[in-house]
C-alpha cells in the first residue's frame, strides 16, 4: 500500500510532502486561508489522486479492450450540498472514436476505480503518537 511523510519546517502552511517511492511535492492553502499558495491545497490534492486513478483507469481499460481514448482528460470539481454533504463531480473528455456504448462502459468503469470505491466507502483512520 501507499505511504507518504509530511514536514514542516517553519510556521506558514506550506509543507513537503514525499512519498515512500521517491515523489516529492508541496502542499499549502491559498492567501484566503492565511496560506502562501506554494502547492495544492489538501482538498484540491483529495481530487487530485482521484483524477489520477480516473485518468489511469480508465487508459487502462481502453487499451486492454482495443479502444482508441485518444487525447483524455477528466474535470473534478467538490462541492457541498445545501445539508452540508460533501460532493465530487467528475467530467470526462477524450478525442479518440468513441460511440456511446463505449462511453456508457467507460463512464461505469469510472465507478469502481480503486481510489472512487475507497472515498466512496470510507477508510478506518487512526491516528499515534510518533
Amino acid at each position: 500500500m501507499a505511504k507518504v511523510r509530511i514536514t514542516s519546517t517553519g510556521t506558514d502552511f506550506a509543507h513537503s510532502v514525499s512519498s515512500a517511492s521517491g515523489h516529492q511535492l508541496t502542499s499549502d492553502e491559498p492567501p484566503a486561508l492565511g496560506g502562501g499558495n506554494a502547492g495544492m491545497a489538501p482538498f484540491e490534492l483529495y481530487l487530485a489522486a482521484l483524477a489520477s486513478c480516473t485518468a489511469i483507469t480508465l487508459r487502462m481499460y481502453a487499451q486492454k479492450k482495443g479502444w482508441e481514448l485518444g487525447r483524455f482528460h477528466a474535470e473534478l470539481e467538490s462541492s457541498r450540498d445545501a445539508d452540508g454533504n460533501f460532493q465530487v463531480h467528475r467530467t470526462l473528455h477524450a478525442d479518440g472514436p468513441l460511440d456511446d456504448a463505449q462511453w456508457a462502459r467507460l463512464l461505469d468503469v469510472v465507478e469502481r476505480t480503486p481510489v472512487t470505491l475507497v472515498m466512496k466507502q470510507g477508510a478506518a483512520i487512526t491516528s499515534s503518537r510518533g
